[in-house]
């Protein structure tokens, strides 16, 4: 029974993989290689989830071609380049922090700093403001009061 137990264990502990055994490469280490390299390829269809993890037709034709590079003699990064230039950038699960990618890396912390700034400024501003006095009109402002109301 404990077997039984730490073997269930064990399989819900391993990361779910979709690699279907007809995929895997006979060389463990270009294997090794494809495996790295499609955990940081984006599934077009599921979005978030990696090549290696995603059950999608596309994410298989993806695993496949990767494979297919590595055997073909490519090394890694000649193999995320083919695929990045067939699919564009969208596939990586980590963009580069390059072009147009520099904006969607800064963006976040320019807005923080920005919406920062605009805080400080207005609390300093309100606290600098003259509280309204309550202390009601003056004699002067009470005789002219008097005077429009009689009016």
């Amino acid at each position: 029974m404990r077997a039984v137990v730490l073997a269930l264990l064990l399989a819900l502990a391993t990361p779910a993989a979709a690699v279907q055994p007809d995929e895997i490469l006979a060389d463990p280490v270009l294997e090794d290689r494809a495996r790295d390299i499609s955990a940081g390829l984006r599934c077009l269809v599921c979005r978030n989830e990696s090549i290696d993890e995603s059950n999608a037709t596309l994410a298989r034709d993806l695993r496949l071609l990767v494979r297919e590079r590595l055997v073909a003699g490519d090394s890694n990064e000649e193999t995320v380049a083919f695929i990045v230039d067939r699919y564009g950038e969208y596939v990586l699960l980590r963009p580069t922090m390059t072009g147009s990618n520099i904006v969607l890396w800064l963006a976040p912390l320019a807005l923080i700093v920005l919406g920062g700034g605009m805080a400080a400024v207005y609390i300093r501003k309100r606290s600098r403001t003259a509280a309204p006095s309550e202390t009601g009109l003056s004699p002067e402002e009470a005789a002219r009061l008097k005077d429009l109301m009689q009016e």
